[in-house]
C-alpha cells in the first residue's frame, strides 16, 4: 500500500530529517510542491503579471534543482539497479528533462505579458505533469523493487538539492550549467 503523505511546502524535501531521507519520496515530495506552482498559475488571473512572475520564478528553480538531483544521483543509481529492459525508461527520462529545460530557458527572455509566455508555461506544466506521471507510475515502484538502498541514495540527493538551492540564482531560466 502507498504511503500516504501530507501536503507540504514547496521546499518541504530540503528540511527533512536523516531518517526520513527515502530518495523515492523525496522525489514525490518535489513533484507535489511543483504541481502546487502550476496549479496556483492556473489560477492566477490573466492581467496579475506579478504572480506570474514569481509562480514561473519558483517553478522553473524548483525544475532545475530536481533535474539536477534526478540526473546526477537518480537517474545512474536506477540505471545501475534495475534490468537492461527497464534502462530505457531512464534514457526517456534524460530525453524529457533536456526538453523541459529548453523551454526553462526561455523564461530568460519571455517576461509575463509577453505573446508566448503563458502558452509556454502552459507546456511547461503538460511536459511536467507527464513526466511525473511516467516517474511516479513506472520508474519508481521498479526501483522500490529493485532493492536499491533507497535511503542511502535519497541521503546524497538531500545533500546535493541543499547545496543546490544555496547556489542557485533566484532568477528563471535553466541554471544547470551555473551550479556546477
Amino acid at each position: 500500500m502507498p504511503r500516504q503523505t501530507t501536503p507540504q511546502p514547496a521546499n518541504a524535501a530540503t528540511s527533512r530529517t536523516a531518517d526520513s531521507q527515502d530518495a523515492v519520496q523525496l522525489l514525490t515530495d518535489d513533484h507535489r510542491a511543483v504541481q502546487k506552482l502550476f496549479d496556483a498559475f492556473e489560477k492566477v488571473e490573466k492581467d496579475d503579471l506579478d504572480a506570474k512572475a514569481t509562480l514561473v520564478r519558483r517553478a522553473c528553480e524548483e525544475l532545475t534543482v530536481h533535474a539536477m538531483i534526478e540526473e546526477e544521483l537518480l537517474y545512474p543509481a536506477a540505471q545501475e539497479a534495475l534490468d537492461e529492459d527497464d534502462r530505457p525508461d531512464v534514457e526517456e527520462a534524460y530525453v524529457e528533462h533536456f526538453l523541459v529545460k529548453v523551454l526553462i530557458e526561455k523564461f530568460a527572455q519571455l517576461k509575463p505579458g509577453d505573446r508566448g509566455f503563458d502558452a509556454t508555461f502552459k507546456v511547461l506544466t503538460e511536459m511536467v505533469r507527464h513526466h511525473i506521471e511516467e516517474e511516479e507510475s513506472d520508474l519508481f515502484p521498479k526501483l522500490r523493487k529493485s532493492g536499491a538502498d533507497l535511503n542511502a541514495l535519497g541521503g546524497k540527493m538531500m545533500k546535493r538539492k541543499e547545496q543546490l538551492d544555496a547556489k542557485i540564482p533566484k532568477d528563471a531560466g535553466d541554471n544547470t550549467m551555473r551550479l556546477h
